[in-house]
């Protein structure tokens, strides 16, 4: 194996950052290629990469060493962007993906002839909204990298509201302040036809956006109504 070193140059201090950056970020990307290739060469001698289809070479030692001699001479790109303004702000991140699908209903436009159309948006060209149409296959695998493996939890509470002693805890906390647990609030009423006084059941949600572009969903005309799943 090529040893790691072989694939950090040495940068000078300043020689590609400003007072503006914390550290440079050429030299950062060398120090990064360095890392990467070396947990990737400890990994491969413990046996614990698995190559398949077009990679199987791979498999090969001699292979393997002259790919990570390929990765040393490439330059890769680091993007470094600026720091969070504190927890506030890495919670209002978090929060924008914690409880959202791969894709929203409203920027889906099409499903014709085995292909699907959306909305998405191009921020390499000032942000401007695009139109895209791939196949229903594509569609299904590009959705599918944002379902977790099955056992996976996003979100872990940890603490007091940690799940294995949650009620215990609290309970615990109830003694010590003298409260009473809070009784579990009502039923929410069921909706009701004001003209049969039939029990609705609501199939599906129609946001601002959606109607803003299907129009025709704005009409009064009757239409068949399908599963919101998000």
């Amino acid at each position: 194996m090529f040893p790691p070193a072989a694939w950090i140059s040495t940068v000078p201090d300043g020689s590609n950052s400003s007072p503006r950056f914390f550290l440079p970020v050429r030299a950062l990307s060398e120090v990064f290629r360095g890392k990467f290739c070396e947990q990737l060469s400890e990994r491969f001698q413990q046996n614990r990469l698995q190559f398949y289809g077009s990679l199987q070479h791979l498999a090969s030692p001699r292979a393997f060493s002259h790919f990570l001699w390929q990765l040393g001479q490439k330059d890769w790109v680091v993007y470094a962007k600026p720091p969070f303004g504190g927890a506030e702000h890495v919670l209002n991140y978090l929060a924008r993906y914690t409880h959202r699908v791969a894709i929203s209903n409203h920027r889906l436009v099409a499903f014709e002839n085995d292909q699907v159309s959306f909305r998405w948006r191009d921020y390499a060209h000032g942000g401007k909204k695009k139109v895209m149409t791939v196949s229903a296959h594509e569609f299904l695998r590009r959705f599918l990298l944002h379902v977790l493996p099955a056992g996976l939890v996003r979100i872990r509470h940890f603490g007091l509201f940690a799940n294995r002693r949650r009620s215990a805890a609290l309970e615990r906390c109830r003694v010590l302040l003298g409260a009473t647990a809070c009784a579990d609030p009502p039923d929410p009423p069921s909706l009701r036809c004001p003209a049969c006084s039939g029990i609705m059941l609501v199939v599906e949600r129609l946001t601002r956006g959606r109607l803003y572009f299907h129009p025709s969903l704005a009409t009064s005309q009757p239409r068949s109504c399908s599963v919101d799943s998000s």
